[in-house]
């Protein structure tokens, strides 16, 4: 992916506070990450927002050198839709947690990728909701022991790509908190991306749910259990890149060959696909224990984005009935005198 020519250092977006999250947190990398990733953009960091609701993930703007704002519970999208109404100019990020996202800010988060609002939101994973002494989250796996739910969990798991898919995000991508050069990769396309951006960061707890996405950071085991996903190229996974993804209907199966002979009718991704059915399926294999973790970007297209249209519609009342005006409004004919 090609990188633009940085406008600022990483350490530039380094704020002074103590960075305060617990020893060995995936939430270290990704802060680094994030800003190595915007360093290599041609946005000002003037002009770079992050905006968060509560959640150890949500501690994050306090630790970046850059405009930022920590909101209620799961409120994070709607005051970031806010800011990017009023500030067009600015590039305004969320930060959230599976709890904060999906449990008191579901509504909130469906509507702003619903909208195509131009903001970009990265949910942390860790399918537990650690800042309140591990509880389970809504993506936390069946049979999930947790602080409240002593005996194992007995709710089925939301997929939160298959919700972004299903409020027609025009970005949808996830990658890992460990996995350096890919998590850079997926910020920048984020950052470059025009609309509603939702990246799932897998992001491990190892105090509450260590190792929950192990087979996606084993060095061991990482090449038979993850496949990268690639516009255009067919989806090919193994430690010998001898395994592959068809399509059974429209159930993605895992094939293996004998080396050199690769079959015909592989799979190829395509990431620009005006319609979300082949994205879904290929989130769908996250829940199927025999098929690969998917990682990269399930999803990448352009639309126009609800700022935009908000900001026509100004500018056309305007240019039919002129600038309007406050003082005009509130002594007009149509007002009351309250005694």
């Amino acid at each position: 992916m090609p990188i633009s020519i940085p406008t600022f250092h990483p350490t530039d977006t380094t704020d002074d506070r103590e960075v305060r999250w617990c020893p060995g947190c995936g939430n270290y990398s990704i802060l680094t990450q994030i800003r190595r990733a915007l360093s290599a953009t041609d946005t000002p960091r003037d002009k770079i927002a992050f905006i968060s609701g509560y959640g150890c993930s949500s501690r994050l703007p306090h630790y970046m050198n850059a405009w930022g704002f920590q909101t209620m519970p799961g409120r994070a999208p709607t005051v970031a839709a806010g800011l990017k109404l009023a500030r067009p100019d600015m590039q305004v990020w969320v930060v959230t947690g599976d709890g904060d996202a999906l449990s008191a800010g579901g509504n909130h988060l469906i509507h702003a990728l619903r909208r195509n609002t131009d903001i970009r939101i990265l949910m942390f994973n860790n399918e537990t909701s650690a800042l309140t002494r591990g509880q389970y989250s809504p993506t936390s796996r069946p049979g999930a022991k947790t602080a409240t739910s002593r005996v194992g969990s007995v709710e089925t798991p939301l997929q939160p790509l298959a919700l972004a898919l299903a409020c027609e995000a025009t970005f949808v991508a996830r990658t890992v908190d460990v996995d350096i050069p890919h998590l850079v990769s997926t910020l920048q396309a984020a950052a470059a991306h025009r609309g509603s951006a939702f990246v799932e960061i897998y992001q491990n707890c190892n105090v509450f749910n260590d190792g929950a996405f192990g087979n996606t950071t084993d060095k061991t085991t990482k090449s038979d259990h993850v496949v990268y996903l690639e516009h255009g190229e067919p989806l090919i996974f193994g430690r010998n890149s001898d395994r592959g993804i068809r399509l059974d209907g429209f159930q993605p199966k895992a094939i293996q060959w004998e080396e050199g002979c690769r079959p015909d009718g592989l799979l190829i991704h395509d990431a620009h696909a005006p319609t979300t059915t082949l994205a879904y399926a290929i989130a769908g294999m996250s829940r199927a224990g025999h098929l690969p973790e998917p990682l990269g970007i399930f999803r990448a297209i352009r639309r126009k984005t609800h700022d935009e249209s908000v900001r026509a519609q100004s500018e056309n009342a305007i240019a039919r009935k002129g600038k309007g005006s406050l003082a005009g409004l509130l002594k007009g004919d149509d007002s009351w005198t309250v005694e």
